[in-house]
């Protein structure tokens, strides 16, 4: 093929954050079109698309040039001051990769813009430059390069001297002057200037285009974008714009027009081009280095941890299963030694070494640490290491899911640590292998269907209302596209058809979609070299936590051969961290978590009774339900509760077939005998990715790593391979001279239900972390709670729900106390008390002198209080605070009194601490310090307590919710029985679902409408947490008085369930006084399908029989995450809207389902 005669090789992709707005493939798309040999990418200031650019034009058979325009500053990149924006703290210079020594050079120069040159941008310096030009070629880039800039300022000597200085560092003629027709007039001055250098120093020239999207008709689209990344709106005069439409990706014969009066510009493209050949290795690991004995290998120094590890493991086994056999042991001593072979031939020991390493660190440093996490789970080899806590062999998990012998891929163990100790073990990790070779790894946010809705809706300045409206009408499906949400969704296109700005946001979205919008740390991700980083990749640092990251995402770290480990922060380590600690501190110091039986009677009866909030995992309301029904009675059932408690089982049949199956209620058949050992424990459905793995080694002769393989290829759903697997199964089935109708239906079924299949490995583990939350809560209830509430304290809606539970679990609530309260919550004997951290205000310096100073002696009284803590740091608000919230009680006063005497005690400590401070002893003893109130020194005025509901306003006040009570306790009967759920439990309802929640007004915000009308925005708050409700305007007008009120309310109307909360659009506001007035007319039954037995249906309708009346019922069948059906009975089935057939029914189904209206 006959190439053009052009390279482009100043462009920015979309990875010119909110700046470039072209997508790699269609730019590679556009290069051969125009049948360019090369292109080249040039980012500003970073390479963050470098290796996605690579890959994917080098499979095109397009030439890939990488680069960047750099920000250098005008002297040292340590001079940080005086600039007034980025055009005086920088120039531009762009920079192309003419071999591996340079893409290194250039890694490491942009890596320190970002970790030692950046104001306003990453920036390097000439300094920089000297050192790290070999295998760089330079271009003067646009008008923010020096040269350019210089010529325009008419210091044409200048301009000749940096010339000649920058050629010479980049000498072999590597430095080039940059032409640029783009219409301006500073251009025109600059190109006119750059010519004359050429032929004055012998300098070469270069035409480029600085290419900043595809087209000419993007040109409007990235006008918006820029508008996005500046905040400004299109109609704003002074926002940010280019000069004209013509930065996009010309074609040959644009760039032979423009530049013909310069013919040498055009053909140096393809001659630097030509000089640019980079490649990689994509077949090497780079893993770091351990530090091994000098006489052994890493296969013979992993051998040695396992065989010895097994054998502790086996000691633990042995104690708590007596019958433990030799037969027992053999299985596993050959699992080991098929493992451990199978890791030495990948060349993996090192990886091993090096995690097992950092975890046990980890654990003899008491930090907690993860069971285990994926398929790692299934290793023994990681269970006889340390590096997981689950025995893979009891519970069937395979090793072969983890790392195949038939695929080989690097092994991938994420680890989940307290939240408080994964920062010191990645610290440990940098102090073992060196800061420079350690790094977390990028990830990137992008315009999705809604947020580019929105941004652009912003930047076009359309009313938030309007644009809220469209945005919702995207359906919430995973990663749904634009194109995909107008074919799903007409009512999109038809907004667009009555509206021209519609029309116009839409086309600018379909435009922008999908483009890189901010860069960001992975949660989890950990990279780690043998030699720095930057010899592999460029570095970016974090712009909130100052961290070394990598600019290439997972995907592409992975792809360059680099070894990633995942550091995961898991709360709930941390809560059972907080639970042990107050354990081991007073009822049983004994205590030993990982010993504990896993058929405990307590445990089991907790999970039945759906007791589990706060319980990992297991705490939703329709997870709740799901073990009502199930009553897990046994570990391998809380392993599938984990695993079934998804979307695609809940909607398959496949939870109602497990469930009545475990009750007896439906017969189990296997197709096969051989398949009974291997469903027995779910019961004959297929639950997990791992029996689908048996079942094909037993009934089809598959290796392990063939049947994974095979779950690969039923995952995927691919015609062709999933016929190539069918046909080696049938053939398997027939040497075994197996029935092939029904092995050709096992296989069909597996194939159905691997779409839903779950690694049991990580449900596994995740099922240990689940029981052992249990256990602590059915155990030690009140230590539990309060480690719970110690990491939920800034949550107040957390906060809310968990004191909920508490006080149903019948455990007292005390306020904070200044002599008994530490940070955290406490336990008290059996009641559990607030922290001082709880408070509203009491920042850390305050704590620390109130708990430092009581190591002195308690605290007798306010003006004790007041005269020995430091009043610089506890001030009087966080007094007011501390008072309002009751934890002044135990001293024996009213709250009422201390408030009255605070600013008289803070004086009189203030005295005293400044006499103290010069040392002068105070004229008169406490005794005789009198009060502006006449009241002697630490007297309290003879006043009335606050009222209850002035209490508990102080309260809220104080700490965000309430705690010696609740106006609401008292009405919880009227609320179960109006209310179609609590709070907490609205995010388990579906979008646009009509309820109805009790609750009293917390805050409100009023507005007029456009057209004069009040509307309000309401947080309404029950005992499970609060919700924000919109009043509009009809609902407004006719529940405005109760709005402005305290009684309980009844809000009835739909939800709006948005992806991270939710809110409801009111119809009715009520009193809940005036609800209960009301005789009901309706009696809502609603149920979920999962495992609903005719039985049941039978036995609710001889309870509406027996509980008959005038209220007519509407049955409401609930598919979860598929659809409701409301059935309204027949008029001779209407019942009384009584407490009795309440308590029947719930106790037919369990949990809550009737409501009434």
């Amino acid at each position: 093929m006959e190439h053009s005669n052009f390279v482009h090789l100043h462009l920015h992709s979309q990875y010119s954050l909110l700046d470039g707005a072209i997508k790699i493939p269609d730019l590679i798309n556009q290069v051969k079109e125009y049948k360019m040999p090369a292109v080249a990418v040039t980012d500003h200031g970073n390479m963050f698309g470098a290796m996605e650019f690579f890959t994917k034009a080098t499979a095109a058979g397009v030439k890939p040039v990488i680069g960047c325009e750099v920000y250098v500053a005008p002297g040292s990149r340590f001079e940080k001051r005086n600039a007034r924006g980025s055009s005086e703290a920088s120039y531009h210079l762009v920079l192309l990769c003419q071999n591996k020594v340079g893409y290194r050079n250039l890694c490491y120069l942009v890596s320190a813009a970002y970790r030692e040159g950046f104001y306003y941008k990453p920036r390097i310096d000439w300094e920089l430059l000297e050192k790290h030009n070999e295998g760089l070629i330079a271009m003067t880039a646009c008008l923010g390069g020096e040269i350019p800039t210089l010529l325009n300022l008419g210091r044409d000597d200048e301009a000749v001297t940096r010339t000649r200085q920058m050629a010479e560092i980049f000498d072999d003629d590597r430095f080039y002057l940059e032409l640029q027709e783009n219409g301006i007039d500073k251009q025109t001055v600059a190109n006119n200037g750059l010519i004359q250098l050429s032929g004055d120093l012998g300098v070469p020239l270069v035409a480029t285009n600085d290419c900043h999207y595809l087209s000419r008709e993007d040109a409007y689209a990235h006008e918006v974008l820029l508008c996005i990344q500046t905040g400004k709106t299109m109609d704003d005069e002074k926002r940010m714009r280019f000069p004209n439409d013509g930065f996009y990706l010309r074609s040959p014969d644009e760039m032979q027009e423009l530049f013909k009066h310069v013919p040498q510009a055009l053909e140096n493209t393809v001659k630097i081009a030509q000089r640019c050949n980079l490649d990689f290795d994509f077949n090497t690991y780079h893993f770091p280095q351990y530090e091994k004995p000098k006489d052994k290998t890493l296969a013979e120094v992993l051998e040695e941890m396992a065989w010895q590890g097994l054998d502790e493991r086996l000691t633990v086994v042995r104690k708590h299963k007596p019958d433990f056999s030799d037969e027992d042991e053999k299985i596993y001593r050959a699992r080991l030694e098929r493992e451990l072979k199978t890791i030495l031939d990948m060349g993996f020991p090192g990886y091993f070494i090096i995690v097992a390493d950092f975890i046990n660190w980890a654990k003899d440093h008491d930090i907690p640490v993860g069971p285990g996490r994926g398929s790692a789970a299934g290793s023994l080899v990681a269970f006889s290491i340390r590096i997981t806590d689950i025995d893979p062999i009891p519970y069937d998990l395979l090793f072969e899911r983890f790392l195949n012998p038939e695929r080989i891929s690097m092994p991938d163990i994420d680890v989940d640590f307290c939240i408080y100790g994964r920062e010191k073990v990645i610290q440990y990790v940098q102090q073992k292998y060196g800061v420079p070779n350690v790094a977390q790894i990028i990830t990137f946010g992008t315009l999705g269907a809604k947020g580019c809705i929105k941004d652009v809706g912003r930047a076009l300045n359309i009313p938030y209302g309007e644009v809220d409206k469209l945005s919702k009408l995207v359906p919430a499906v995973l990663n749904i596209t634009l194109q995909d949400a107008l074919k799903q969704e007409p009512r999109i296109g038809e907004m667009a058809k009555g509206d021209v700005r519609i029309k116009e946001l839409l086309n600018v979205a379909l435009a922008l979609e999908g483009l890189t919008r901010h860069a960001s740390t992975h949660a989890a991700g950990v990279v780690v070299t043998p030699e720095p980083l930057t010899d592999y990749l460029p570095l970016y640092t974090d712009q909130k936590s100052a961290g070394q990251v990598t600019q290439f995402p997972m995907s592409y770290v992975e792809k360059i051969g680099l070894v990633k480990f995942d550091f995961l922060g898991l709360k709930t380590l941390t809560v059972i961290d907080n639970t042990l600690r107050m354990i081991h501190g007073a009822k049983n110091p004994e205590f030993d978590l990982d010993i504990i039986p896993m058929d405990d009677e307590a445990t089991y009866q907790l999970l039945g009774h759906g007791d589990t909030t706060g319980v990992f995992q297991l705490e939703s309301s329709g997870m709740k339900e799901l073990l009502i029904k199930l009553k897990p009675n046994c570990f391998e059932d809380i392993i599938a509760a984990c695993a079934l408690y998804r979307p695609g089982p809940l909607g398959s049949g496949m939870v109602d077939d497990f469930i009545l199956r475990k009750h007896g209620q439906q017969d189990i058949v296997y197709d096969f005998d051989q398949m009974e050992p291997i469903l027995k424990d779910t019961y004959g459905v297929i639950v997990y990715q791992e029996q689908v793995m048996l079942i094909s080694q037993m009934l089809a002769n598959y290796s392990l790593g063939g049947a994974d393989l095979l779950r690969r290829a039923m995952g995927k759903k691919k015609a062709e391979e999933m016929e190539k697997q069918k046909s080696l199964f049938l053939a398997g089935a027939k040497e075994n001279k197996l029935d092939l109708k029904k092995a050709e239906a096992v296989f069909d079924l597996m194939a159905k239900f691997a779409a839903y299949g779950f690694n049991k490995s990580h449900s596994a583990a995740y099922a240990l972390i689940a029981y052992q939350t249990a256990y602590l809560k059915a155990h030690y209830p009140v230590e539990f709670m309060a480690g719970l509430l110690t990491e939920d304290m800034e949550n107040t809606d957390k906060v809310i729900k968990n004191i909920a539970e508490v006080r149903s679990m019948g455990v007292e609530v005390l306020p904070p106390d200044i002599n008994a309260s530490i940070r955290t919550f406490t336990v008290h004997e059996s009641a559990m008390r607030f922290g001082l951290g709880a408070v509203k205000g009491v920042g850390s310096a305050a704590l620390e002198s109130i708990i430092e100073e009581r190591k002195s002696g308690a605290y007798r009284s306010l003006h004790d209080f007041c005269q020995r803590v430091d009043l610089s740091k506890v001030n009087k608000k966080v007094i007011d605070a501390l008072i309002k919230c009751g934890a002044f009680d135990s001293l024996g006063g009213k709250r009422a009194q201390y408030e009255a005497v605070l600013e008289n005690a803070m004086e009189i400590g203030q005295q005293l601490q400044r006499e103290q401070q010069i040392g002068q002893d105070s004229l008169f003893g406490m005794d005789e310090m009198v009060s502006h109130a006449g009241t002697s020194y630490a007297e309290l005025p003879d006043i009335e307590e606050w009222s209850d509901k002035e209490r508990l306003n102080f309260e809220k006040e104080a700490l965000g919710f309430y705690i010696t009570g609740h106006p609401l306790s008292r009405h919880s009967e009227e609320i179960k029985r109006f209310a179609t759920c609590d709070i907490a439990g609205l995010s388990d309802r579906h979008d646009k679902e009509e309820v109805r929640v009790c609750g009293i007004v917390s805050a409100i915000k009023e507005l007029v409408t456009k057209k004069g009308d009040r509307m309000a925005f309401v947080n309404l708050e029950d005992l499970s947490g609060s919700v924000e409700v919109v009043v509009f305007p009809e609902a407004f007008q006719a529940g405005a008085d109760y709005l402005q009120g305290d009684e309980p309310l009844m809000v009835q109307g739909n939800l709006d369930a948005g992806e991270e909360s939710c809110k409801i659009l009111a119809t009715e506001i009520m009193l809940l006084h005036d609800v209960k007035e009301k005789q009901a007319r309706d009696v809502h039954v609603r149920v979920t399908t999962t495992g609903l037995t005719e039985d049941q249906l039978q036995s609710l309708k001889h309870i509406m029989m027996r509980y008959a009346g005038s209220c007519r019922v509407h049955l409401h069948m609930v598919v979860p995450n598929r659809s409701e059906t409301s059935i309204v009975a027949a008029k001779e089935l209407s019942v009384a809207a009584s407490d009795e057939f309440t308590s029947a029914v719930e106790k037919l189904f369990g949990y809550d389902v009737v409501t009434f209206e």
